[in-house]
């Protein structure tokens, strides 16, 4: 059997990453490799992931160059959001490919994009391929997770999870849209202006929940603080000064029969040791039985992101043709042995 061909569309932090895990995989081969940024663009894969078996793979800036190729999955891995990931999806539904991508928007986008889901739902069909978006957060931590937790329960009248985590992993765009380095002042106008977006996905997350359980939402609610640093913090593309904003405290409500019901917070920043926040990830489900997990630290949201989607191509290559989200598919896992053995 062939080995799984794999296109890595995008080469900022997470789809380097992607590419370096892959890397080390038996059974699936990187064939092609986009990037639009010109200082990426027409360099070989390999002196980006530092891996030997990407040597001759030069990355292009022309997505209908590697969209050529024969492939079966391309990982997307370009923005977080649906109004800017749709077109480069049409494009690889149309040219015959699996997708997963990691903007948060794709998550579950049936409640929150239905025009758009509806339209790659039915395009994907047409083509015979499917289309996945996931990743630690939305994809995971405040959703899959609680999902499989509630199926030990009779019943449940109330979720609340918690993750907090280190954003020192993740690239400029994703410190853009939670107003890292910003004055308290200039965050506030970024909200006002939309500019700051805190954690991309809560909306997805709940409906997902909801729907996975039954529950019919009559709204969601979302609140969004800085978190204002005390230290000197830096990471490879930002630096925070004391005074400047190190994270965001991000809230999210959604309300059933007049009260929220499932809660979700997400106040994450850079390197929060420096103030001895400790990070981790809680989950509280009241019901029969009542369930509480924890886990300290966080699940790495980089790696895990990274992994993740990596982990995921054998159940999308497996999966009905269409439009999924992680709680139509099966239990992820690591894929620890040749990735063929896990395709039907």
């Amino acid at each position: 059997m062939k080995p799984i061909r794999v296109v890595v569309w995008g080469l900022g932090t997470m789809g380097s990453l992607m590419a370096k895990i892959l890397s080390e995989k038996e059974g699936i081969d990187i064939t092609g490799a986009v990037d639009l940024n010109p200082e990426t663009a027409g360099k070989s894969l390999g002196a980006i992931t530092g891996s030997s078996r990407h040597g001759e793979i030069t990355v292009t800036a022309d997505a209908g160059e590697a969209l050529a190729q024969d492939a079966d999955l391309v990982l997307l891995a370009t923005s977080s959001f649906i109004s800017e990931t749709a077109e480069p999806v049409r494009q690889i539904v149309k040219s015959g490919k699996n997708v997963i991508t990691i903007a948060e928007e794709w998550a579950f986008p049936r409640r929150t994009a239905p025009k758009e889901a509806e339209e790659i739902d039915r395009l994907a069909k047409t083509f015979g391929v499917s289309v996945l978006g996931t990743g630690v957060n939305p994809g995971f931590v405040l959703d899959t997770l609680i999902i499989a937790l509630s199926g030990t329960c009779a019943d449940v009248s109330k979720i609340t999870a918690r993750r907090v985590n280190d954003l020192s992993p993740f690239g400029p765009t994703v410190m853009a849209s939670q107003g890292i380095g910003l004055s308290p002042e200039d965050f506030e106008k970024g909200l006002e202006s939309g500019a700051i977006a805190g954690h991309i996905g809560f909306e997805q997350s709940i409906h997902m929940i909801a729907s996975s359980l039954g529950i019919r939402l009559e709204k969601i609610t979302q609140s969004l603080e800085p978190i204002i640093s005390r230290t000197s913090r830096k990471t490879p593309c930002v630096s925070i000064s004391p005074g400047q904003v190190a994270g965001c405290n991000h809230r999210a409500e959604g309300w059933s029969d007049g009260r929220p019901v499932i809660i979700l917070e997400h106040p994450q920043q850079v390197h929060p040791k420096t103030e001895n926040v400790e990070t981790g990830d809680f989950i509280h489900i009241e019901g029969r039985p009542d369930i509480r997990l924890a886990i300290q630290p966080e699940i790495p949201g980089g790696t895990a992101t990274a992994a993740l989607a990596v982990n995921m191509i054998p159940h999308v290559l497996n999966a009905p043709a269409g439009l999924a989200c992680m709680a139509d598919l099966p239990v992820p896992s690591a894929r620890l042995a040749d990735f063929r053995q896990f395709l039907k």
